[in-house]
Order: C-alpha cells, then structure tokens, then sequence
C-alpha cells in the first residue's frame, strides 16, 4: 500500500492574506450617497478598516477565506458604483510603506483588543 506524500505547509506570512477594497462610488444625489454610506457600513461590519479615503483592508486567514469576504462584499456593490478588491499575502502587506507630509498628521495605529466604554 503506498503511502500519501504530506503536502508542504507554507509558511504563515504566505497563507495568511489580507483583502484590499478600493471604491469609487458617486455621491451625487441622495440615492448615491445613501448607496455610498451602506456600502462602507457593509464593509466595517464585515471587518474591514479604513486605511485612507475609499480604500479598506481586512484581514484573513486563508486565500479562500480572503476570497469569500471580496465575493460577498462584490455582491452588494452599488449599480452605479466601482470597487477593486485586491488579495495580498501577509509578507506582502508588512512591506506597505507609509510617508506622511509635514503638514499632515500622523496616522493612529489601530487598536489592538476592543474598547469599550
């Protein structure tokens, strides 16, 4: 009886992903803007965090859990809007380079447990 070779595990920076959301929505009329605040209420409940205006990230442990999360929110995208869902490794990520102008103030770090009041 032969035996089943044991698949190699990468290594967690690999598997680990995270998700990148960057949407373009009209907020022209109040329809729009009220498409616009549900979509981004959608995406913070589904655990995604805001890294700068229009662009969100969200953690994940698994290529295929990354993939459920960008379906998901794909499929409550307004008609009218526009909204890239880019998949990177962990490694990847630690590698995002941040520069902030003098007359900017620094971005806070997210926390890291819950708060509350």
């Amino acid at each position: 009886m032969a035996h089943a070779r044991p698949v190699p595990q990468l290594p967690w920076g690999w598997r680990s992903m995270w998700v990148i959301a960057m949407f373009d929505l009209p907020t022209f009329t109040p329809q729009d803007r009220k498409a616009y605040a549900r979509f981004r209420k959608d995406l913070i409940e589904d655990g995604f965090i805001m890294m700068q205006y229009s662009v969100y990230y969200r953690h994940c442990a698994s290529i295929e859990n990354a993939d459920l999360h960008a379906k998901r929110m794909g499929d409550r995208v307004p008609a009218a809007g526009e909204v890239r869902f880019m998949t990177i490794t962990d490694k990847q990520f630690a590698r995002i380079r941040v520069y902030v102008g003098k007359k900017r103030q620094p971005t806070q770090p997210s926390p890291s447990q819950m708060e509350l009041f």
